[in-house]
C-alpha cells in the first residue's frame, strides 16, 4: 500500500479558514503535517473566528495567524513565524482569493485592483516572503482557476489574476528548481464552496452542461490534488498547472 506521510513537514495555507483552504488544511494535517492557517482580518472577526476554531479543532501542530497577503510585511511576518515554530516552510499553498465580479464596462478601478492585489500580488508576496525559510525539497502550490483558461463573462479581474498566477508559477519553477523546490498550480473548475455557490443558479446549470463527469467539484477533490503535489510522489513535477474540473475543456 502506498500512503502519503507528511510527518515533520510544515505547511502554510493562506486563506485557510474556509472553502478550499479549510479542506486543504484539514487534509494536510490528516497526512501528518504541521499546518499554519492564515486569515484576513475583516474588521468583524468573522475570518479570525473561523480560522481559530479550525486550528483548535485540528489541535496540536495547527496554528492560525492573521496575515493580509496584500501586505509584504505581513507576509514576511507569517513566513518567519511559521519557520520559527516548525523549523521551515516545507509546503506553501497560496490559496487566498476573492471575487468582485462585474462586466468590464461597469467594473470600478477599485474592484479591478483589489482582486489583482489579493489573487495575484498576494501569491508573489507570500512566495517571496517564504524563500529564506523553505525547507529541502519544498513545495509551492498556487491556486489558479478554470476562469484563467475559459475567461468567464464578468470576471476580467479574476481571470487576469489567475492567468497571472499560472505565469508566475512557471517562472518560480525555473528560478527555484536548482534548489530542489517544485512549484505547481491547480486550476479548479466550479467547486461547491461558498464562493462557488454564490454563482447564480441558472449560470451554474449552464456550466454543468460543460462538465463531462456531470457534477461540480467538492473541496476534497481539490485538497486531494494539493496533497499529491505536496507529497514525494510529485517530486519530479514542476512548472505545471493541474486542471481539476471534471473534464471541462474551455
Amino acid at each position: 500500500m502506498i500512503t502519503i506521510n507528511l510527518e515533520g513537514k510544515a505547511a502554510l495555507v493562506t486563506g485557510g479558514g474556509q472553502g478550499l483552504g479549510e479542506q486543504t488544511a484539514r487534509t494536510l494535517h490528516r497526512a501528518g503535517a504541521h499546518v499554519v492557517i492564515t486569515y484576513f482580518e475583516d474588521g468583524q472577526g468573522h475570518n479570525r473566528n473561523r480560522a481559530q476554531l479550525l486550528a483548535e479543532e485540528l489541535g496540536a501542530g495547527c496554528l492560525a495567524l492573521e496575515g493580509d497577503v496584500r501586505d509584504p510585511a505581513a507576509a514576511e511576518r507569517v513566513a518567519a513565524e511559521t519557520a520559527s515554530r516548525f523549523g521551515a516552510v516545507d509546503i506553501l499553498v497560496n490559496n487566498a482569493g476573492i471575487l468582485r465580479d462585474r462586466s468590464i464596462g461597469k467594473m470600478s478601478a477599485d474592484e479591478w485592483q483589489t482582486v489583482i492585489d489579493t489573487n495575484l500580488t498576494g501569491v508573489f508576496n507570500m512566495s517571496k516572503a517564504c524563500l529564506p525559510h523553505l525547507g529541502a525539497g519544498a513545495r509551492i502550490i498556487n491556486m489558479a482557476s478554470i476562469a484563467a483558461i475559459v475567461g468567464f463573462f464578468g470576471q476580467a479581474n479574476y481571470a487576469a489574476a489567475k492567468a497571472g498566477v499560472i505565469g508566475l508559477t512557471r517562472v518560480l519553477s525555473r528560478e527555484l528548481g536548482r534548489k530542489g523546490t517544485t512549484v505547481n498550480a491547480i486550476a479548479p473548475g466550479v467547486v461547491l464552496t461558498e464562493m462557488g455557490k454564490s454563482i447564480p443558479e441558472d449560470v451554474r446549470m449552464e456550466m454543468l452542461k460543460q462538465i463531462p463527469l456531470g457534477k461540480f467539484g467538492e473541496p476534497q477533490d481539490i485538497a486531494n490534488a494539493v496533497l499529491f503535489l505536496a507529497s514525494p510522489l510529485a517530486a519530479y513535477i514542476t512548472g505545471q498547472t493541474l486542471q481539476v474540473n471534471g473534464g471541462w475543456i474551455g
